[in-house]
């Protein structure tokens, strides 16, 4: 079976999971998660860091610190994991979900400000599958009606809107570890921001609202959300390979893109922003089938989100035609960082054949390829990459 996705383990995470094992250095208080804190703001671009065991914990923790609380409504796009929303609930807050574009499959930043109300007290824009939300937009919403931006950025570690670091352009950004994450820690999350006051709030929520000096003694209820040291180890080799992690992401869609154009819908890539391709997201009306297809072929792939408003907790009787749509007939194919080029192949080639044993036609939905005018599938391979890494 190829997989959707698998963690990529080599020397670098052995090495620091067994220094911390060697030094016993197994509490959250060994020093370890500080120095991953570090080494992911540095990556991301802020001043501070706080991990934490997962990226919903994240959110949670990001919102409890900045007050929003029972009564406060908080926006969420409509198409993206469930988790964006409970964190909101969690709080005691209410989600309220808003429809997300056809093409970049974020947030719909024109349909923002209708669901703004005087309970609104954040906006959750969710970088999905690795590509930047429109945060100016955004931003000037937020400016506008006094509003916090919380970046949901589990999915876009490295992603850039801009030339900047998506995690550093709202007031707190998320992030998730988990094992299909492009960076992981096996579980765990990050919160990334430039406020002190607010990273420091953030890191004694997560664990128990201990002081900083003294003991048992808690001010304000705490919660245990810590990040394990080990966690912190292995990510701690993840980051030394960060350039391969992501650039080896946005290769596998260069090839998809350049051998699938034809069949299906693929993701655009926004002038000036960088999508890293978390996940490589196609759209079809043939999916179901194609699913199937594949899955006889040894292929395992996943369908897109379910929307928030069709999830039993969340049930609304409106319209959200476009996450509605999406739900219908989007999938990701395998997409892993450790995905070899031979693999890779024999899943462009069942997709070819599916369409064309079949002798479908139409293949994409649009009747062209979804790409803006100008825009071209290449990279400028860092300085410690070889050139012909990016040969596809």
């Amino acid at each position: 079976m190829i997989h959707v996705c698998e963690p990529s383990t080599t020397k670098a995470e052995i090495k620091w999971v067994n220094k911390a094992l060697k030094e016993n250095k197994i509490s959250s208080a060994s020093g370890l998660v500080e120095k991953f804190e570090q080494a992911f703001a540095k990556r991301i671009g802020t001043k501070y860091a706080v991990a934490v065991n997962s990226g919903t914990s994240a959110i949670f923790i990001a919102l409890k610190a900045l007050g929003i609380k029972e009564g406060d409504e908080v926006i969420v796009p409509d198409f993206t994991m469930i988790a964006t929303a409970t964190a909101v609930s969690h709080c005691g807050a209410t989600p309220v979900f808003v429809d997300v574009e056809d093409d970049t499959f974020n947030i719909d930043p024109d349909l923002i400000e209708e669901k703004i109300t005087t309970k609104t007290k954040a906006i959750i824009p969710v970088h999905l599958y690795g590509q930047p939300c429109k945060m100016d937009e955004i931003r000037a919403l937020a400016d506008r009606y006094g509003l916090f931006v919380v970046e949901d950025a589990a999915e876009a570690h490295g992603a850039e809107y801009r030339g900047i670091r998506a995690g550093s352009i709202g007031d707190v950004g998320c992030f998730s570890f988990y094992a299909n994450k492009i960076i992981t820690t096996g579980e765990g999350g990050a919160i990334t921001t430039n406020n002190k006051e607010l990273a420091d709030e953030m890191r004694m929520i997560r664990a128990f609202y201990f002081p900083k000096a003294g003991h048992f003694w808690h001010k304000k209820i705490g919660y245990n959300m810590r990040m394990s040291s080990l966690e912190a180890a292995y990510g701690l080799g993840q980051l030394e390979r960060w350039n391969e992690l992501i650039n080896n992401r946005i290769k596998n869609a260069q090839r998809y893109i350049k051998h699938l154009k034809k069949y299906v819908d693929i993701p655009i890539s926004v002038p000036n922003n960088k999508n890293v391709f978390w996940m490589f997201i196609i759209h079809t009306k043939y999916r179901d089938e194609l699913m199937e297809f594949l899955e006889k072929k040894g292929i395992e792939t996943r369908t897109g989100f379910t929307p928030c408003h069709l999830q039993p907790p969340y049930k609304e009787n409106k319209e959200y035609p476009v996450s509605e749509d999406l739900a219908k007939k989007t999938m990701y194919l395998p997409s892993a960082s450790s995905l070899t080029k031979k693999d890779q192949n024999k899943v462009i080639d069942a997709v070819k054949e599916y369409f064309e044993k079949n002798k479908i036609d139409d293949y994409n939905l649009h009747g062209e390829i979804r790409l803006p005018a100008g825009i071209t599938y290449t990279l400028n391979p860092p300085q410690d990459l070889q050139t012909d890494y990016y040969n596809i």
